[in-house]
């Protein structure tokens, strides 16, 4: 369970000598007529929709807001860095910047978990309203800090589906031995309710869930799950997903490299990754909506909600994950406090807004009065 105060969190090990302020050199400043050009190792291919092709497109920006004085070079998945690598090449200064999200570095810190998206979590919009104005984007930074990277809001993929099955889930017993390929938290949360958890790159989800090595496995949502032809060989399609409600992604910056740039550079880089973050998002949105129906007509394709009865057995199992999280350090603990804060109160207004509007129009589509 999780302690009360900060106080009784494990402390960090940082082993971080201090010297005085008058010790530290001034970062050299790129002068404001030079050329510049990063290299930007991703998590994925270039070509992958959505997020392969939006990090491309933020590089693009980049480029064209700057007149060419900053060029980003663009790597896809294992063309620089193999893909789970790439926060170390930014923060060694191997790359100067990358695309990617922030729980594939979880094993340097539990709460990077927090601006990928954790389960029961934050949807894409509530997830960019607390970065933006919650206070999110100041404590992501501090949690960076000690490895030398900026962090940005790249956008997300979406509410995610919880996956596709080889079988229908009727009651808690059908997780007992499943093998399934599910990522970060959620992960957990199913092995705590018996799942056997195989974690497995995108590549391989395909022919693993074909030969029978996992049972189920979770991808992102419509647009990509159809690019992959996962309805072909698991045709139990469950939605939404418990584990990331707006996963999100990341563009990240050594620090180093950061502060040399000139302040019109600075502002750029940030500019860039805010309109990315939008275009990403509706990108997104629009692809996932326009290819639920292709996906279902596909034949032998079943959707299906989480039964009740397993839906409140994650969410039990949820809360004491996220605790765990939350007593892992004093950082971590004030990321989980200031998101759930918001959680609970973005709850509320979206229940009498959003979500409100979406029954009412649906109710009204089906009477055919609009």
């Amino acid at each position: 369970m999780r302690k009360g105060g900060s106080l009784d969190r494990r402390s960090v090990l940082t082993g971080l000598a201090v010297g005085g302020a008058a010790t530290l050199a001034s970062p050299a400043v790129v002068k404001a007529s030079e050329s510049i050009v990063w290299k930007m190792p991703m998590s994925w291919p270039k070509q992958l929709p959505g997020v392969g092709i939006n990090g491309v497109r933020f590089a693009e920006r980049v480029g064209k807001m700057s007149g060419g004085r900053l060029t980003i070079k663009v790597f896809g998945a294992g063309e620089l860095v193999p893909p789970l690598e790439v926060f170390d090449a930014v923060s060694s200064g191997a790359a100067e910047i990358g695309h990617a999200t922030s729980y594939y570095w979880q094993g340097k810190d539990p709460s990077f978990h927090f601006y990928t998206g954790v389960p029961f979590g934050l949807t894409q919009i509530e997830h960019a309203a607390w970065l933006r104005f919650g206070g999110g984007q100041e404590l992501w930074e501090r949690a960076y800090d000690p490895f030398n990277v900026i962090p940005f809001y790249a956008g997300a993929s979406g509410t995610q589906a919880g996956g596709w099955f080889a079988k229908e889930l009727k009651s808690l017993d059908d997780l007992k031995g499943l093998k399934m390929r599910i990522a970060g938290l959620g992960g957990e949360v199913m092995r705590r309710l018996g799942v056997s958890v195989i974690m497995l790159p995108a590549t391989d989800i395909f022919t693993s869930l074909q030969n029978g090595t996992i049972d189920a496995a979770e991808w992102v949502g419509p647009w990509n799950d159809l690019a992959f032809g996962l309805y072909k060989v698991a045709p139990h399609y469950y939605m939404p997903a418990f584990h990331e409600p707006g996963a999100g992604l990341e563009i990240i910056v050594n620090k180093d490299k950061f502060m040399e740039l000139p302040e019109d550079l600075k502002a750029i880089v940030k500019e860039a990754a805010q309109s990315t973050a939008l275009e990403t998002m509706a990108d997104y949105q629009y692809h996932n909506a326009m290819s639920l129906r292709p996906l279902l007509a596909k034949e032998g394709v079943q959707m299906h909600k989480v039964p009740e009865e397993l839906m409140m057995a994650m969410a039990k199992e949820s809360k004491g994950v996220l605790e765990e999280v939350a007593d892992s350090s004093p950082l971590a603990g004030e990321i989980y406090d200031s998101f759930l804060k918001y959680r609970d109160i973005a709850s509320e207004y979206i229940m009498n807004a959003e979500w409100e509007i979406v029954r009412m129009r649906a109710m009204a589509i089906e009477k055919g009065l609009i």
